[in-house]
């Protein structure tokens, strides 16, 4: 009964931080494409050149951080 107790509990605690860091790396992004509006105000048409960086770092968090659930389904 206890080991069943304990398992349930770091199963949820395990989902828990799962479901954190995702997050996290979703606002992360967030962050980075707030900071890309911004350079391209600031620099108006030079931003193609000044913000490319800015924007590489943006999509390849798109490409890597997005927010995904802990149930896994097989299809």
């Amino acid at each position: 009964m206890e080991a069943s107790v304990a398992a349930i509990k770091e199963k949820l605690q395990e989902r828990e931080n799962h479901i954190r860091e995702s997050w996290v790396k979703a606002m992360e992004a967030r962050l980075v494409r707030e900071e890309l509006g911004k350079c391209h105000k600031a620099e108006g048409v030079n931003h193609y050149e000044n913000c490319k960086w800015l924007s590489e770092k943006y999509l390849t968090l798109l490409r890597t951080n997005r927010v995904k659930g802990y149930k896994v389904i097989d299809t």
